[in-house]
């Protein structure tokens, strides 16, 4: 006898077929047709909901021109824009994938990523015209249709390639018409790592992924349809497409405020002139910020809050931006497989400031042993000591698909009984608030001992003449590995020397732990997320310790 006791197949079949991010769009065109959906500062040009679905209209008709059908996939290498957001609806529209790129990757890299997901169609902006043109140059793969992006008119398109304008032009507004375009299964967005540890590996999200994500910062900043949200970093990785950049967004009903690149002054006056509620960026962004306003005060009354992600969040520097810009900080950590699966709120802050905080609320997070032959079993925990340093592993049902594209050995590799094996090690205490303390991958072992470079990092950080650092291990006959500074200068004054004895006499740091070598350079390697590469830094240690780049002490 059944144990089910109503009618499931109209529920799976209402909820397999229509519970996806299109239809949750599309909800906001039927419920705010004439409200602001999309702000362009630049243009000084706004878009209707209404009207930002009529342009995503026009785009899809366009793909159906060009013969693309359901799972086909649509690259684009766009800086923020508005032509960024079309291309990440308009796709769902006709059952395609949309797959946006890092417009900062070289000529192999992309071309490496266009050879990979084979797109029907590439679209890139104008700013990367050569570098565009290069990739295709290299890439095996052509696509069909080659489209540029004219943000300002600067450029004309290069031979077997047209610009956006003359691609949509003519094209239907109505909808396209294709019922039911996607289920909660099929794969809508395609992101690409943002490769810390080498190449970049495409991540697929389902509208599953999609929904759950947009539901995870609704709920947590919370957001609602009255907000105005500038993400200041790049939309094509997961903290800028999700982290209150389009896709929560115009989930909920709000308003998109372009930040076409990143500017202190231009933020702090968006903010001013548009009423934005939500900022989001990575913590060397917050400090422009407060700098910017300790200086020359903009009104930031409407600001509800300012999350931050890609790095974690030092006390000091928390207390000031909370004084500064808004008591109302937070902080994220997470990853492109999962978003962000921990989260400190301002009720955290600054007490757990340099921590990742607590697990999401849908999601789970641990810390369990490492061992040099195989990996802990998810139940194998390190002790909540805060001291003990293991893997952060996460759990996240909603917002991860547990796969890669194309990558059967990562998948093996990172994937493991409903856990997510990231690579990050960090240490937990016993209310589970987690602090990340580097990658498996940077990890420097010296004479048999462990060293963790944020540690070191962090110490150097605190120098008054360290504007930022980075950490790594450099080859050494007798240690195996000894400690190697890269450090930017907040003073021209500093020296080696000086930061030598600072850590000798640092509470807070072992001997064996201090840095051995120090380079003094102009900037450092990061991500679009914040995140440094440690491994660009490293490949340089050799070359530089035999050029008698790196100063011992």
């Amino acid at each position: 006898m059944s144990s089910i006791t109503y009618h499931t197949n109209t529920f799976k079949d209402l909820f397999e077929n229509n519970f996806t991010y299109l239809n949750g769009f599309l909800r906001n065109v039927d419920r705010f047709p004439q409200k602001n959906a999309l702000t362009c500062p630049i243009r000084k040009k706004s878009w209707t909901y209404s009207q930002l679905d009529r342009e995503c209209n026009r785009l899809a008709h366009a793909f159906l021109d060009d013969g693309l059908k359901k799972g086909e996939v649509i690259v684009y290498q766009l800086l923020n824009s508005a032509e960024f957001i079309f291309c990440y609806l308009a796709p769902q529209k006709i059952g395609a994938v949309n797959c946006p790129i890092n417009f900062r990757l070289s000529p192999g890299e992309t071309a490496y990523i266009l050879d990979e997901s084979k797109p029907a169609v590439y679209v890139f902006d104008e700013e990367i015209r050569d570098m565009a043109e290069k990739a295709l140059h290299m890439a095996e793969h052509k696509p069909r249709r080659v489209v540029m992006v004219e943000f300002r008119g600067n450029e004309k398109p290069f031979a077997g390639s047209l610009t956006y304008g003359e691609y949509v032009k003519n094209r239907p507004e109505g909808d396209p018409g294709i019922k039911q375009p996607t289920s909660i299964y099929d794969e809508t967005t395609r992101l690409y790592t943002s490769g810390t540890t080498g190449m970049p590996k495409g991540v697929p999200l389902n509208n599953l992924n999609e929904i759950f994500t947009a539901h995870d910062v609704i709920m947590h900043f919370p957001l609602n349809p009255a907000d105005k949200t500038m993400n200041m970093s790049p939309w094509f990785h997961r903290g800028g497409l999700h982290s209150g950049g389009p896709c929560p967004t115009l989930y909920v009903g709000g308003e998109v405020v372009v930040l076409r690149q990143f500017n202190p002054r231009a933020c702090l006056g968006h903010v001013e002139n548009y009423g934005i509620t939500f900022l989001i960026g990575a913590p060397p962004m917050l400090k422009l910020l407060h700098d910017l306003q300790a200086k020359e005060a903009k009104n930031l009354h409407t600001i509800k809050g300012i999350v931050t992600m890609g790095a974690p969040l030092e006390r000091e520097a928390c207390i000031k931006f909370q004084k500064v810009l808004t008591p109302n900080i937070y902080n994220g950590y997470g990853t492109t497989e999962a978003f962000w699966n921990t989260f400190l709120r301002p009720f955290d802050l600054p007490q757990m400031a340099g921590s990742a905080g607590r697990s999401c609320t849908d999601d789970e997070a641990a810390v369990v042993k490492v061992y040099p032959d195989r990996r802990a079993e998810p139940d194998d925990y390190a002790a909540k000591d805060g001291k003990e340093v293991g893997e952060i592993i996460i759990k996240s049902h909603a917002k991860c698909s547990y796969s890669y594209f194309n990558s059967p050995a990562e998948e093996e590799r990172v994937f493991y009984k409903g856990w997510i094996y990231i690579g990050d090690l960090g240490t937990w205490n016993e209310d589970n608030y987690i602090t990340v303390v580097g990658r498996k991958d940077d990890m420097i072992i010296c004479a048999g001992e462990n060293i963790h470079p944020v540690q070191v990092e962090e110490v150097l950080n605190g120098h008054p003449k360290v504007k930022e650092s980075v950490v790594v291990g450099v080859p050494d006959r007798t240690r195996g590995e000894a400690v190697a500074a890269y450090v930017v200068k907040n003073d021209p004054s500093l020296t080696a020397k000086e930061l030598d004895q600072y850590c000798r006499n640092h509470l807070m740091l072992a001997q064996f732990k201090k840095p051995r070598y120090y380079r003094f350079v102009e900037e450092l390697p990061y991500t679009a997320t914040g995140k440094k590469i440690h491994y660009k830094v490293k490949e340089k240690t050799a070359e530089d310790r035999e050029k008698g780049l790196l100063e011992r002490v």
